[in-house]
C-alpha cells in the first residue's frame, strides 16, 4: 500500500512537470526542424538560428530592443519601489495599511483596464507616444507593485535596531540608509529587479496601447505577425529557437545556482 502511495505521488509530479514544461521542449526540439510548420518535420537544420542571429532579420533586434526596454523599466521600478517599500514599512499603521492596499490594486486589476485608463490619461495629457515615456511608466505601473512586494517582507525580517543603533553611535539617516537598510534588504531588491525584467519582457496589452508605431517588443511582434503571411511562418520559426536558448539559459543558471546553494551549505556543517 505504502508503495502504490508513493508510486502515485511521483507520477502525479511527473504528470504536473510534463504539463508545465512539454510545451517549452516541444518547441526547442521544432527550433531544429528545418520545416516553418510546426505540424511537420522536414529534417534537422540550424536554419532557425541562423536567421535569429542575422541582425538584418527583424527577431533579433526585436529581442535586443525588448531587453533593453526591461532593464531600463527594472531599473525605475526598482528605484522606486524600494523607496515606496521603506516609505510604506516606516508609516504610521493605518497610512502603512492604506497605502499596501492601494499598492495592490494595479496587481489586482486587470491588465487591460490599466493599460486602457493609463492610455486615456496620456491622451488626455497630450504626452507624444513617440517620446517613450508612455511605454516607460505604463510598464513602471506595471512592475513598481511587484517590486514593493518584494521588498516588503524583507523589510519586515530586518532588525530595526540595527538602524536605530547606526544613529546613536553618529550615522545621518541616509548613512544608516544606505549602510544598514539597504544591504538587509538586497536580496528582495534583487528579487524585485528579476520580477520586473520578466513583467516587462512579457507584457503585450500595456506595450500595445503605449509604444510608438515603430517601436516593437517580443510579444506585439510576434501578434502582429498573422498580417503578413509571407515572412510570418519564418519569423514564428525563428522565435522557437529563441525560446530554446532562453530555456537553456534558465536551466544554467538554476543548476549553478543550486549547486553553489548546496557547496555553500556543506562548507557551513564543516
Amino acid at each position: 500500500m505504502v508503495k502504490f502511495k508513493s508510486i502515485l505521488k511521483w507520477l502525479f509530479i511527473a504528470l504536473i512537470l510534463a504539463f508545465i514544461y512539454f510545451p517549452i521542449v516541444f518547441l526547442t526540439i521544432n527550433s531544429f526542424n528545418e520545416s516553418d510548420m510546426i505540424q511537420e518535420w522536414s529534417g534537422f537544420s540550424f536554419d532557425h538560428y541562423k536567421y535569429f542571429f542575422n541582425l538584418d532579420n527583424e527577431p533579433l533586434r526585436v529581442v535586443l530592443q525588448t531587453l533593453l526596454l526591461a532593464v531600463v523599466v527594472a531599473l525605475l521600478s526598482t528605484v522606486l519601489g524600494t523607496i515606496g517599500s521603506i516609505g510604506i514599512f516606516y508609516s504610521g499603521k493605518r497610512t502603512g495599511a492604506t497605502l499596501s492596499a492601494v499598492n495592490r490594486i494595479p496587481i489586482i486589476n486587470a491588465d487591460v483596464v490599466t493599460a486602457i485608463s493609463f492610455a486615456l490619461l496620456i491622451s488626455f495629457l497630450g504626452i507624444d507616444k513617440s517620446t517613450y515615456l508612455p511605454l516607460i511608466f505604463g510598464q513602471m505601473l506595471l512592475c513598481t507593485p511587484f517590486v514593493i512586494l518584494s521588498i516588503i517582507p524583507k523589510l519586515k525580517q530586518m532588525d530595526n535596531n540595527l538602524y536605530e543603533a547606526a544613529l546613536d553611535l553618529g550615522a545621518s539617516p541616509t548613512k544608516a540608509l544606505f549602510s544598514v537598510i539597504i544591504p538587509q534588504i538586497l536580496p528582495g531588491i534583487i528579487s524585485g529587479f528579476l520580477l520586473a525584467v520578466t513583467l516587462s519582457l512579457d507584457d503585450y496589452v500595456i506595450a500595445a496601447y503605449t509604444k510608438p508605431d515603430s517601436f516593437k517588443t517580443i510579444s506585439t511582434h510576434i501578434y502582429g505577425l498573422d498580417k503578413n503571411n509571407v515572412v510570418g511562418p519564418k519569423i514564428k520559426a525563428a522565435y522557437w529557437a529563441f525560446t530554446a536558448i532562453v530555456f537553456l539559459i534558465i536551466i544554467i543558471v538554476v543548476t549553478v545556482s543550486n549547486v553553489l546553494a548546496h557547496k555553500k551549505t556543506r562548507s557551513r556543517r564543516k
